[in-house]
């Protein structure tokens, strides 16, 4: 009996994490034609990057609960350069509607991103200048790093997911997928 699927997909900009929508907006029916796959959590429609999609219930689980603390990096771009305080604030928890973030691994990186350009071009403004953050989060609430961000007074202005636990985008470009390897899905199992 062979395993269920399991893909690794690059989710462009502009494009809601389910296979249909009632208003005709892209999907990812637009880009996986696999039958019996669907997501293992999901990605705003204008966040970026690493979607898991399987046909494995256990496997989806694994990677949804927040029990199982599983890790997902993000790379966020942000208005103006975050002191000190800022990250501080960030790795510490983030109080939002009345509920303080766990923790979050937050680094400020000293040069941006190879990343493929985005088909909407970021906001640009002469007079405030951006910084990279890689965030990692072992919890997923609705649009948790935008929010985050935007409390302490950095607004998102581009969002990537790179990696949830051992699966990465690796060399994927926006609206591609690969299987996922087997040692990726035991890794995603043991977490």
């Amino acid at each position: 009996m062979t395993a269920p699927r399991a893909l690794a997909f690059y989710k462009p900009y502009g494009v809601l994490s389910c296979f249909t929508d009632s208003e005709g907006r892209s999907t990812l029916a637009d880009f996986i034609q696999v039958p019996g796959v669907y997501s293992a959590g999901r990605l705003d429609y204008d966040t970026e990057g690493l979607l898991v999609l399987t046909a494995d219930g256990a496997l989806a689980h694994c990677i949804t609960d927040p029990r199982h603390k599983l890790p997902k990096v993000y790379l966020v771009q942000v208005e103006r350069v975050p002191d000190d305080a800022a990250l501080a604030l960030l790795r510490q928890g983030v109080l939002l509607k009345g509920r303080r973030t766990k923790p979050a691994e937050v680094e400020l990186l000293p040069d941006a991103p190879n990343l493929p350009p985005r088909p909407v071009p970021i906001r640009f403004r002469k007079s405030v200048p951006t910084a990279w953050l890689q965030v990692t989060l072992q919890e997923g609430q609705n649009r948790q790093v935008r929010r985050m961000t935007a409390a302490a007074g950095h607004p998102a202005l581009r969002l990537v997911r790179v990696a949830v636990g051992p699966v990465t985008l690796g060399d994927l470009q926006p609206g591609q997928w690969r299987e996922l390897k087997g040692a990726e899905v035991a890794g995603l199992r043991k977490l």
